[in-house]
């Protein structure tokens, strides 16, 4: 598996607005068992939102760190079809990576870009 990191002041914000809560339906809490068309209607979801910040991704979906350390498989997600992986996925650094309580928007975003930088496969 690859790892690959992208900074990005747009990615950025996006990743703090994860972690206030925001675009719940990005994420899924990662206990449990995540069918296909969980991950499905994750991906579509993901695809809105991130075409709304000038990213045209195919299918791309919104993991957790926790999620990717636990094994997320592309083939499980549904992102694969006809052998061919047309998925991008895209890891969101735990929250508990960062001081995110009193924290201006400002700081939390060069604080995401950092972590955006030294989590595997982190956006």
């Amino acid at each position: 598996m690859a790892d690959f990191s992208y900074q990005s002041d747009v990615l950025a914000q996006f990743i703090v607005d994860l972690w206030l809560g925001l675009h719940a339906n990005l994420i899924t809490p990662s206990t449990g068992n995540i069918t296909t068309a969980q991950y499905q209607a994750r991906s579509a979801a993901a695809k809105a939102v991130l075409a709304a910040r000038g990213f045209y991704l195919q299918k791309p979906i919104v993991i957790t760190e926790d999620e990717y350390i636990n094994g997320f498989s592309a083939l499980d997600a549904g992102l694969v079809s006809g052998g061919v992986n047309d998925g991008i996925v895209l890891v969101v650094p735990n929250p508990t990576r960062a001081t995110t309580t009193g924290m201006t928007s400002p700081a939390l975003v060069e604080t995401a870009k950092m972590l955006m930088a030294v989590t595997p496969n982190g956006i």
